[in-house]
């Protein structure tokens, strides 16, 4: 039996043609959300969660950098800020965010650059973007040009040391396996980049593959992959600050 999709999106060595983010979230779009048995969203759906409940979120205004469908909204909507904005590449995933919450403020993006005032945002969050981002150093120096000093920014991804070892974030369409572009940042060299940002390094957390996941390998009859890979890093969660000082 093939290996689900969740699976395939970073332990198989072969790599496959990628496509741009924009044109392949489009198509995923349609499917992203029935996707209960994905390891990697539930993944970043617990590391997110707790990195948020640490920060809080009441009365803040956040940038949902990269937000898709919307997978984060609810949580953070449940707990009060003043305000959630939405920022994505694909009008595909905007539509499905947009369906699910219909006065959501979403803005589609072509590059780095966001609509938004100097120091306009408390909060800026994004999930499982870094990699599909060509320009990490123009990326970081804008999200820090939104946050208002002594701001936040929370960064999940898939980790680096998965994807350089060939690992890839492919989906199934009409029979048809479509890989996303993917960069490989190291988390030293995210850190370093976020620091000449502004961004001071608060906090770095990293999960490997174990015991707790074999369910997931199980349910795809995968354990031979569970075992191969067994103790790889998969996914890293980052808190970044910014400076109080005014620049």
């Amino acid at each position: 039996m093939p290996i689900k999709s969740g699976l395939r999106q970073y332990l198989f060595p072969t790599r496959r043609k990628e496509s741009e983010p924009a044109a392949a979230y489009d198509i995923w779009s349609l499917t992203y959300d029935q996707q209960p048995d994905n390891l990697m969203l539930a993944l970043d759906d617990q590391l997110c969660t707790s990195m948020l409940e640490k920060l809080g979120v009441e009365d803040r205004v956040i940038a949902d950098i990269g937000c898709g469908t919307g997978r984060h909204w609810k949580k953070i909507l449940d707990r009060g800020p003043a305000q959630l904005l939405g920022f994505d590449v694909s009008a595909g995933m905007l539509e499905i965010l947009r369906q699910k919450y219909p006065k959501a403020k979403t803005w589609l993006i072509h590059d780095e650059r966001l609509p938004l005032e100097k120091g306009s945002v408390d909060l800026a969050l994004s999930t499982l973007t870094i990699a599909h981002i060509p320009n990490l150093p123009a990326a970081l120096d804008e999200w820090s040009r939104i946050i208002r000093p002594g701001g936040d920014l929370l960064i999940t991804d898939y980790h680096p040391a998965a994807l350089a070892k060939g690992g890839q974030r492919p989906f199934r369409d009409k029979g048809q396996v479509i890989a996303i572009r993917n960069h490989v940042y190291p988390l030293r060299q995210v850190c370093e980049e976020a620091a000449k940002a502004g961004l001071a390094t608060v906090s770095i957390t990293e999960r490997k593959i174990d015991d707790s996941m074999r369910p997931y390998y199980e349910k795809a009859q995968a354990l031979p992959v569970f075992r191969r890979f067994r103790g790889v890093p998969i996914i890293y969660g980052l808190h970044l600050k910014k400076s109080d000082a005014v620049i």
